[in-house]
């Protein structure tokens, strides 16, 4: 499977890969790796051979979120107000500024954070089924400093995964939360040594990926559609 610049894609048996490739800038989304990664994560719904996704970033971060050097640069409307972060969708009615987050895919999908998952990158992470973060990560929304709002998913997720209270804490202070205190409240399922995070998400994708999958897909369905109406 071929790798692109900006965003690698591999498969590993039944573990369909995708890797944010831009260390230099904390894996930050900009408009071009915001379209590979809404094509890698509908290419793994398309794929028969593969049951699960792992999403990760390259270089020590998951994702600090979208780019603000790009964001800068997009036009204001005639009133003065900006009133989207990111692409644009034209063709694809369901691209969001971060890429894939306003898809719901049918099969189970791991993120293994090292690093930052702030802002944006938060919110790829509350796309992900399951969170593996290692013990030296830090999430949080970090977009809260610059007055960029929470636009890929993560006021619906985030409350419907760790209940409304802590949701708002973190919303509405923008502070920094660290692996330990990520598991306490049911924003981490798994934390593991620094380095580890993609090895330990690929071990639970494939213990997932061994069970007889019409069940385990039909019961993550039922999950998502429960957290889409509350």
């Amino acid at each position: 499977m071929a790798s692109q610049t900006l965003l690698e894609v591999t498969r590993t048996g039944r573990c369909f890969l995708v890797g944010l490739n831009r260390p230099e800038k904390r894996n930050c989304v900009n408009s071009e790796l915001a379209r590979l990664l809404y094509s890698a994560f509908k290419q793994f719904e398309k794929d028969s051979e593969s049951s699960v996704l792992v999403l990760h970033g390259r270089g020590g971060n998951f994702c600090s979120g979208f780019d603000l050097a790009e964001a800068a640069k997009f036009g204001a409307a005639e009133n003065g107000v900006r009133p989207h972060f990111g692409p644009v969708a034209t063709d694809e009615a369901s691209l969001a500024p971060m890429g894939p987050s306003r898809l719901r895919l049918s099969k189970p999908s791991v993120a293994a954070i090292s690093g930052y998952a702030v802002a944006g990158g938060l919110e790829l992470a509350l796309l992900c089924d399951l969170r593996v973060v290692e013990a030296s990560a830090t999430l949080g929304v970090f977009c809260r400093r610059f007055g960029v709002p929470l636009i890929d998913g993560g006021t619906v997720r985030l409350p419907a995964l760790i209940g409304l209270s802590r949701a708002l804490d973190l919303i509405l202070t923008g502070r920094p939360v660290g692996a330990r205190e990520a598991a306490e409240m049911g924003l981490a399922n798994r934390v593991c040594p620094d380095g580890q995070a993609l090895q330990t998400a690929v071990a639970l994708a494939e213990e997932i990926a061994s069970f007889p999958q019409v069940g385990c897909r039909r019961a993550l369905n039922s999950v998502a559609a429960l957290i889409l109406v509350q």
